[in-house]
């Protein structure tokens, strides 16, 4: 508020001794005149008329105000010049991949404030997503230099004359497992890299939301009966409008999350209800759950918490992110409460109407 403040006051002192400025400018050109005037008629004599002598002085007032203030204009276009090179020399160094560019929003700036605001701001956004490739290409390389090298040591292993059958089957079911492992990660990297296009080019239609969650939960049947879990389902008859594909991935990630880390005999508990113009799924676990310190991150590509989310559970670190990616296409919520040893609770909020 103060900062806001002082700005307009600065302002105006500065518009007042802009014209202060130009006052003094228009008076010295006058004595000025005058002045070189005198000196001229010491040598010539003075005019008859005093009209004449004032027409006379007022002609080369004018005539020195306006060669001062050209002189005046043409060192502020130099220095109006020297800026506008400043801003093309940043916006050159952002062409070339330098992001670090930071130009002073000082008030030297201020007949440029909006292209300067907006340079800084295209600098900033741009640093901050050369930061994420990086770290993007980083995760990428280290999740697949883990199932290749797997591979290659088993590989290598597998020549050996003297291994055994068992270990031979042993090896070849790692070697089959990490074979998946990267081939899941590179469906799940092309899955989100078409999630990044345009909503709009995916076909929506209308649909019983409580039908798809029923036919997800069979699907999965065999994976939690596996385990002996049990599954509590409270669905109620809600019609939503979207991508049914799309949404459907949304509940196989969580559900095979929950099975995922369910130990065996546990409990899993699908509810669908209707809020405000929305559905809201809840999908809970008596699972392993998730720390504190690692709830913020889970959404993120290719994070792994330490209990929940670890290598030996498989996983390729994406599919939270594709499911967080689908909810917001459909401009939904999705929130997560968990607890070490209490389990974790997913609840996804989707509009029943498509915008």
């Amino acid at each position: 508020m103060y900062k806001k403040m002082w700005k307009k006051i600065w302002h105006v002192i500065s518009h007042f001794f802009q014209y202060l400025g130009i006052i003094l400018v228009l008076i010295g050109a006058w004595f000025g005149a005058m002045f070189i005037l005198r000196g001229i008629y010491h040598f010539t004599g003075a005019p008859s008329s005093a009209y004449v002598s004032q027409v006379i002085n007022l002609v080369v007032g004018f005539h020195l105000f306006f060669i001062t203030i050209m002189l005046v204009g043409q060192i502020y276009r130099k220095r109006e010049i020297a800026k506008l090179k400043r801003i093309i020399e940043a916006m050159r160094r952002i062409a070339k991949g330098d992001f670090s560019v930071q130009l002073d929003e000082s008030e030297e700036y201020r007949e440029f404030k909006q292209i300067v605001e907006s340079i800084n701001e295209m600098a900033g956004e741009l640093s901050q997503m050369e930061m994420m490739r990086q770290d993007f290409i980083s995760n990428v390389s280290h999740e697949i230099q883990s199932p290749l090298t797997s591979i290659r040591g088993f590989t290598e292993a597998l020549r050996s004359s003297q291994l055994k059958e068992e270990q031979r089957r042993h090896y070849l079911d790692i070697i089959e497992s990490e074979s998946r492992r990267l081939s899941q990660m590179s469906d799940n990297m092309l899955k989100l890299s078409s999630l990044e296009s345009d909503r709009s080019s995916f076909e929506h239609s209308k649909f019983r939301l409580d039908r798809q969650l029923q036919s997800i939960v069979l699907a999965t049947e065999p994976q939690w009966l596996a385990k002996q879990i049990e599954i509590e389902l409270d669905l109620k008859e809600i019609y939503v409008e979207g991508v049914e594909e799309l949404l459907s991935q949304v509940w196989v990630n969580l559900l095979n999350n929950s099975i995922k880390f369910t130990s065996v005999k546990g409990r899993i508990w699908v509810k669908l209800t209707t809020g405000d113009e929305g559905a809201k799924v809840i999908i809970a676990d008596s699972g392993v759950g998730i720390s504190k310190e690692d709830i913020p991150y889970i959404f993120d590509r290719f994070y792994k918490a330490d209990k929940s989310r670890n290598r030996d559970a498989g996983g390729s670190g994406l599919g939270l992110s594709i499911v967080r990616k689908i909810v917001d296409i459909h401009q939904g919520q999705i929130s997560v409460e968990s607890q070490p040893d209490q389990g974790t609770q997913f609840t996804v909020f989707i509009p029943i109407q498509w915008k």
